[in-house]
């Protein structure tokens, strides 16, 4: 069948999709999600049809085209194309056999993961991938298979030499121990390319707080040469085409909110292998509002997590954390960016909690690299000022502005305190309310918005004594999170 192209305006941002008439559809008897091959005189790509129920949209004898199919069919308005059959992609029937319970073939992984990449799945479909990795687990081989495929298919910088580098399993507000350790381990002369992720429902991921400081979306040939250049960076993964059909299932898994061991230790170790990394600490807070909410579950996955590392070549340490509470005070952009500066400045305002649990990870990062006394030369390069000088370094070779100060970063004009609502000591912080109100605030969007907690667990309040303050940049924000923080102000106090 010949049709007129139609382009819609309109991006998938993932799966190339079509529209067809409802009477065409009827005619080629196809239905919402089947596939058909497009063609033109010297290019052809398969789609997913949806179907038009009105002319209004789609007329009869024309199909309706995504963005993505009109640049990689270079289609305009008009142009005649065929639309025939075609077959479901070979990956349907690997993952059907995983919801069956088999265990996959390498190559049939690869099949997977190639189609995923090619935008060949429709979401649906990729659901039923990742429901099938939930419900009846990756053995270690397949991890291993997946994680081999993932990070083969998207960019990958080959290095030689030691690359140390580290990962945090993710959910704890304020946790910066990136920033502090990074900077500590370049300035010991190790080379450590890290690669951070956005927010998608905290309060603010390590890429946007580094944002705050320099740019962090950088190609893969830039952050080697970063890193050649001043040992470390600090860039936002998202940025380059690291492991592209781990983002894909992320999105997936996100939706669901479903983590299963075998693509969250995939997903984080592709990454690490497409970076060089050769040594990796792993950061596992464990809580009951974390990813990893017993000591138990904690340290199943630190067995599979040092198992595939080993089977992909890679030294691996897992370091369990107190994920009870945030660590540090400050909750958005710039309030982490001033906790970070503040410790690296050796300023009397650093967050104690943030600064041990820098070092201890920036040590860990050392033993791992081979420094004897680590932890004693984590603490001498923080104290010296070497590792204030290093963040400076990598700051200005990102880009940004080396003579950044606590006083200079943007801090939202509207502010409110939130008082205790009892006098007693504080034996609980909700880590998801407090992220929730960060973003209610406009967190991470607005670089200024967030919290700045002036209370932790154990401490002893009196009522109506301050807990933690509000910054917003409207006051709508603020008087949304006001209420919002009164209603329920996430302190358990006893």
């Amino acid at each position: 069948m010949n049709l007129k192209v139609k382009c819609l305006d309109i991006a998938s941002a993932g799966p190339l999709i079509v529209v067809l008439d409802k009477h065409d559809a009827f005619r080629m008897d196809l239905h919402p999600n089947d596939r058909i091959l497009l063609r033109t005189a010297t290019r052809k790509t398969v789609a997913i049809v949806d179907i038009a129920l009105s002319h209004k949209t789609v007329a009869e004898g024309k199909i309706g085209v995504f963005e993505e199919v009109a640049q990689k069919l270079h289609l305009k308005q008009e142009q005649s194309i065929t639309v025939d059959y075609a077959k479901k992609p070979e990956s349907l029937q690997c993952i059907k056999k995983k919801l069956d319970g088999l265990e996959l073939t390498d190559q049939e992984i690869e099949i997977i993961v190639d189609d995923i990449v090619r935008d060949e799945l429709t979401e649906g479909e990729l659901t039923f991938f990742v429901s099938a990795c939930y419900t009846k687990t990756l053995s270690y081989a397949e991890t291993v298979a997946l994680t081999k495929s993932m990070t083969k298919h998207g960019e990958y910088m080959k290095q030689n030499k030691k690359i140390l580098d580290k990962h945090s399993i993710g959910g704890l507000p304020g946790n910066r121990v990136t920033m502090i350790a990074i900077p500590i381990v370049a300035a010991a002369g190790f080379k450590i390319p890290k690669t951070s992720s956005r927010a998608i429902t905290s309060a603010t991921g390590t890429a946007d707080t580094m944002e705050v400081l320099a740019p962090v979306t950088m190609s893969m040939g830039k952050i080697k040469h970063i890193v050649n250049k001043v040992n470390g960076c600090i860039a936002w993964g998202g940025g380059v085409n690291i492991a592209p059909a781990d983002d894909k299932m992320i999105k997936v898994r996100k939706t669901m909110a479903i983590d299963p061991n075998g693509l969250l230790i995939s997903s984080i170790l592709a990454k690490k292998l497409a970076v060089g990394s050769s040594h990796v600490v792993i950061d596992m807070p464990i809580g009951p509002l974390t990813k990893v909410k017993t000591k138990q579950q904690a340290n199943a996955l630190k067995t599979k997590f040092k198992s595939i590392a080993k089977l992909l070549g890679m030294k691996i340490s897992v370091v369990f954390a107190d994920g009870s509470q945030p660590v540090g005070s400050g909750i958005g952009p710039s309030l982490e960016c001033r906790d970070v500066l503040w410790i690296l400045q050796r300023s009397k305002n650093a967050p104690k909690d943030l600064e041990e649990k820098g070092v201890l990870f920036a040590a860990e990062l050392l033993k791992l690299g081979g420094v004897k006394n680590a932890e004693k030369k984590a603490k001498e390069i923080l104290e010296s000022g070497k590792a204030y000088k290093k963040m400076m370094q990598i700051i200005k070779a990102q880009g940004g502005n080396p003579k950044i100060t606590p006083e200079k970063l943007p801090l939202g004009k509207h502010k409110v305190n939130i008082l205790a609502g009892k006098t007693g000591t504080i034996t609980a912080i909700d880590i998801k309310r407090i992220a929730k109100l960060a973003r209610i605030a406009g967190s991470p969007l607005d670089h200024g918005a967030g919290l700045y907690l002036l209370k932790k667990i154990g401490d002893t309040v009196t009522r109506k004594e301050p807990v933690f303050t509000v910054f917003a940049h409207s006051e709508a924000k603020l008087k949304f999170a006001r209420t919002n923080a009164e209603e329920d102000n996430s302190y358990t106090i006893q």
